[in-house]
């Protein structure tokens, strides 16, 4: 009777560790597929944030040089025309590129304010405005309308001291896109931007000899131009 039921005991027993061996097998490999699961998980998402990352990154320097395109462009073209308007030369071909430069300046600034970090959307709001009160001064100027501070010579330096707050907006882009700007730190920043500003204060009389300086050499250009010199450049003078 003892020996039966030690028998049957060893029995249950065996029985209940076969199956609770079996039972413990797949929770442990359960734990084991679920932990390995979550790393991959873990895997996944840190790959898809990086690609975002460089994909924001890469939407923002397309942005970024749009911007700064359209921005040179418009400058350019204000020059220009500001040179014919001057001479007296301005005409609807010349505004009409002004216009046609004006509008892709809005385009691009108008993508890029919509993905610019704050850093980056301050200097385009500032850029923005300037430019446009830039543009407003030749244009009166060019109707024969000028406004208090629209003289030839102060637009003219306008345009010129646009140059030192590009270099800031320029930089700043730079940084945001990781780019080292040149060891731009925010001490070389504040000084451009007191260099623009001094510069916009100039005394008026040496500006106005460069002004007439560039208005002989804009002349002597369209005069070649009109003569049908083809080594004639375009117009005005070069812009920085």
């Amino acid at each position: 009777m003892d020996s039966g039921l030690i028998a049957l005991g060893a029995a249950v027993v065996g029985v209940a560790g076969t199956l609770l061996a079996t039972v413990l097998s797949q929770r442990m490999l359960a734990r084991v597929q679920a932990a390995q699961f979550e790393r991959e998980q873990q895997v996944d998402r840190t790959r898809w944030l990086r690609d975002q990352e460089l994909a924001e990154l890469a939407r923002r320097r397309e942005c970024y040089t749009a911007a700064n395109a359209a921005y040179r462009r418009f400058r350019i073209a204000l020059m220009s025309y500001l040179w014919a308007a001057h001479q007296q030369q301005a005409d609807a071909q010349e505004r009409a590129v002004v216009e046609e430069a004006r509008s892709a300046h809005h385009t691009a600034f108008s993508e890029a304010q919509m993905i610019a970090s704050a850093a980056v959307l301050v200097q385009l709001d500032l850029m923005t405005r300037r430019l446009a009160g830039v543009y407003a001064r030749t244009m009166r100027l060019a109707e024969g309308q000028p406004e208090p501070d629209g003289s030839f010579e102060e637009i003219h330096a306008q345009l010129i001291d646009l140059t030192g707050h590009w270099e800031v907006m320029r930089d700043t882009m730079r940084t945001d896109l990781g780019v080292e700007a040149g060891g731009t730190g925010a001490g070389d920043v504040g000084a451009r931007e007191a260099g623009a500003r001094e510069a916009g204060a100039r005394d008026v009389g040496a500006r106005d000899v460069g002004a007439r300086e560039a208005c002989a050499l804009e002349t002597g250009v369209r005069g070649d131009r009109e003569a049908g010199d083809p080594g004639a450049g375009g117009p005005g003078p070069a812009v920085p």
